[in-house]
């Protein structure tokens, strides 16, 4: 049984996270999203949410699970027979992912599997995402419904409680 891993921040998820996971979980049995735990500061959502909204937008696919990860992605992928990463690859990703896929499989034999972005998502990025929603953007054309529901009144509470602190 093969199994991949789509590791992430995913905070918030965007359409083309899922895009990755998705094509992903088409070719190999079992898909483990691992949320990576070691945010900064400025997360919009705390892990276990983005956990949670995860697994609601991939209950659609049956071999997808989602779960926390800390520490080294190969640690994560030896310690629950992960075979393959798989990443979702921007132009501008490339030079940066080579060079961890190169070092991943150099660690423990892993390896990363690239999937070229859907040319619709290209441009996005979570932290575009949350940067074009804290300054009152509709971000709602990049994010599935519920997940752009929360993002907006995450940042209409912190933008609030910021109007506050004045």
């Amino acid at each position: 049984m093969t199994r991949a891993v789509c590791p992430g921040s995913f905070d918030p998820a965007t359409h083309g996270h899922l895009d990755v996971i998705e094509r992903t979980a088409r070719v190999v049995d079992g898909v483990v999203v691992a949320v990576g735990t070691n945010m900064s500061k400025n997360a919009l959502f705390t892990p276990d949410e983005r956990v949670g909204m995860l697994m609601e937008e991939c209950a659609q696919w049956s071999n997808v699970e989602v779960t926390l990860f800390d520490g080294l992605l190969v640690d994560f992928c030896a310690a629950h027979g992960i075979d393959i990463i798989s990443k979702g690859l921007r132009a501008t990703d490339f030079g940066y992912e080579l060079q961890m896929a190169q070092m991943n499989r150099k660690l423990t034999g892993v390896d990363t599997m690239f999937l070229p972005t859907a040319p619709q998502w290209a441009f996005v990025s979570s932290s575009l995402v949350r940067e074009v929603a804290m300054l009152g953007g509709d971000v709602t054309a990049f994010l599935p419904a519920k997940i752009a529901a929360q993002t907006m009144a995450r940042v209409a509470s912190r933008n609030a409680g910021a109007a506050t602190d004045v």
